[in-house]
């Protein structure tokens, strides 16, 4: 077997999805495509290695997806190691995202505005009153980078397209979804007590989310690291104008295509995927000004 080899990803049909996602990766456009899921070792959404799904032969601490939106994403939050060790059996969730499109006015929820209070918060939650105004909504353009860390409330606008990394855990605690039905006609489960026990009103924590923030990140040249967490690593080359590049990749490490095309020891395309399953040195030929994440494990316990 290689030691780099491209994935198949994990298709994730969803209520706010659009044709979008479907058609950039030449996907059945009838399928409401919200989420490929590149790099995946969960099982209830693992990729793939031609038949062979990546939980089977391989346990990763991220998790890497594409997401594009046509409205927005339910307001959230995701628990925090400890929490989700204890009532959900798994790592708990913090996430970054680039944002590879947006369309005019687009923009995402993050952190509560200053001096919000949990008490005044789910009393709206539970009078089923819209919540969205005690958020902060920022807009976003193309080469935008934030990290969404565990405890922070937050959603994804409508018009959106990003990549997300991700700790390897499929636990959301939905607060409140804009009162609208799910793909099956019901209403989406929401997690109103569980994100009452996770949500982090600290104005302190909430004002701190945006020293993560990052702009124009796709227009520069070089190679960047966006963020070092304890389960994944995420380095960003972009823009790189040299036709050979030689890298030594760790095992369980991944490149993920974001422009251009890449041949030699691997052949991707704009918005394919890749695993490392063995360390080494690789041989890249790279088009012109193509841009890629280089996603890796960190060896921190936690």
């Amino acid at each position: 077997m290689k030691k780099i080899v491209k994935l198949n990803p994990f298709i994730s049909e969803r209520v706010w999805a659009g044709t979008k996602l479907a058609k950039l990766k030449n996907i059945d456009t009838s399928l409401r495509v919200g989420e490929t899921w590149e790099v995946s070792s969960l099982k209830e959404g693992a990729s793939k290695l031609n038949n062979q799904k990546l939980h089977e032969f391989c346990d990763l601490s991220y998790l890497v997806k594409f997401i594009d939106t046509s409205d927005n994403l339910s307001i959230q939050v995701h628990p925090d190691n400890e929490y989700a060790r204890e009532n959900e059996n798994s790592l708990g969730k913090s996430e970054c995202w680039l944002i590879l499109d947006a369309e005019e006015g687009s923009g995402i929820y993050l952190g509560f505005k200053k001096g919000i209070t949990k008490k005044e918060f789910f009393n709206a939650v539970e009078a089923k009153l819209p919540v969205d105004n005690f958020l902060n909504f920022l807009p976003v353009k193309s080469g935008d980078f934030f990290y969404v860390p565990a405890g922070s409330v937050h959603a994804i606008g409508k018009g959106v397209t990003l990549c997300e990394v991700q700790q390897s855990s499929g636990v959301t605690y939905r607060v409140w979804d804009w009162n609208r039905l799910g793909m099956d006609g019901m209403p989406r489960d929401l997690h109103v007590e569980k994100a009452k026990d996770v949500l982090n009103f600290s104005d302190t924590f909430n004002d701190k989310l945006s020293l993560f923030f990052k702009s124009n990140l796709l227009e520069s040249v070089g190679i960047q690291t966006l963020i070092e967490h304890d389960n994944f690593k995420v380095e960003l080359y972009s823009n790189t104008t040299q036709k050979k590049l030689e890298l030594t990749l760790e095992n369980k490490s991944s490149l993920i295509l974001l422009e251009g095309s890449i041949s030699g020891d691997i052949e991707l395309e704009k918005y394919e995927s890749s695993l490392v399953l063995e360390e080494g040195t690789f041989q890249f030929n790279l088009a012109h000004r193509s841009s890629f994440l280089l996603v890796s494990e960190n060896s921190q316990e936690l």
